[in-house]
């Protein structure tokens, strides 16, 4: 039985693509599904993905290369492919934190399938990560002790690769962010959890290096206007004026 999928998005990222590749292969825990979602690179990422499949025969390693409308309709396509009960993407560049990162997913599903209580969402820290994949720092934002679709409001708390998501509670991404639309995913998911009264599961430990320069990151004053939107729709304007006001009194303190 496979309770997660993996999924992996990629074009022309054989720069970055081997540690991913590398990160995932060594779990400890092999109940899982790796999709790569390619966007029909023209680089090395196929011949790298296709040795990554040889050299793990014990996975279910699916490739899928053809062209795409961006990042998120390529998610997209992988959350239709999934077959595990819960999905989490690691891109091109990011890394599972230890080798027994999916054990310690693993084993809180597991625990909620025989207590009947599945989570809806298993959430845990991260770590920034350079273009070599060297530690810089811890996430600034940390992971709240308790998570629901609020706790959103003080920022992305929880980084989008560090957060396993039951498919039962996850819609597909909305395309008409092109920058944030893993924010407004997220939340979504958390309200849904919240109608169904589903449990957020903090596995208190790290889960994930996250690669520095994604294309949020790249993107940062777009992303920024974007994620206003996003907050704006599900928490509505005066606390997202609030909020935000807040953010620009503790970057000068800062």
């Amino acid at each position: 039985m496979v309770n997660i999928s993996i999924i992996t998005v990629t074009y022309n990222a054989a720069n970055t693509l081997q540690r991913t590749l590398d990160s995932v292969g060594k779990q400890a825990c092999r109940s899982f599904e790796h999709l790569i979602i390619d966007g029909k690179s023209s680089d090395e990422t196929i011949e790298m993905a296709t040795r990554y499949k040889k050299d793990n025969p014990d996975v279910n390693i699916t490739i899928l290369s053809e062209r795409d409308k961006g990042l998120y309709d390529a998610m997209n396509k992988g959350l239709k492919m999934a077959s595990g009960q819960f999905v989490c993407f690691l891109n091109a560049g990011d890394k599972l934190h230890s080798e027994n990162s999916l054990t310690a997913i693993n084993n809180i599903i597991e625990d909620g399938l025989q207590k009947g209580s599945v989570p809806a969402v298993v959430y845990g820290e991260t770590d920034i990560v350079d273009d070599e994949g060297n530690f810089i720092s811890h996430r600034r934002l940390k992971a709240p002790e308790e998570l629901t679709w609020k706790s959103f409001k003080m920022g992305m708390l929880v980084c989008h690769q560090s957060f396993y998501a039951n498919k039962d509670v996850v819609g597909d991404y909305d395309l008409t962010y092109r920058f944030s639309a893993d924010f407004d995913w997220c939340v979504r998911a958390m309200k849904t959890a919240k109608e169904k009264q589903m449990p957020l599961v903090n596995c208190h430990q790290i889960l994930t290096d996250y690669l520095s320069e994604g294309m949020t990151t790249q993107n940062h004053k777009a992303s920024l206007k974007e994620r206003f939107r996003i907050m704006k729709k599900h928490y509505g304007w005066l606390t997202t004026v609030c909020c935000h006001a807040w953010f620009f009194v503790r970057a000068i303190f800062k």
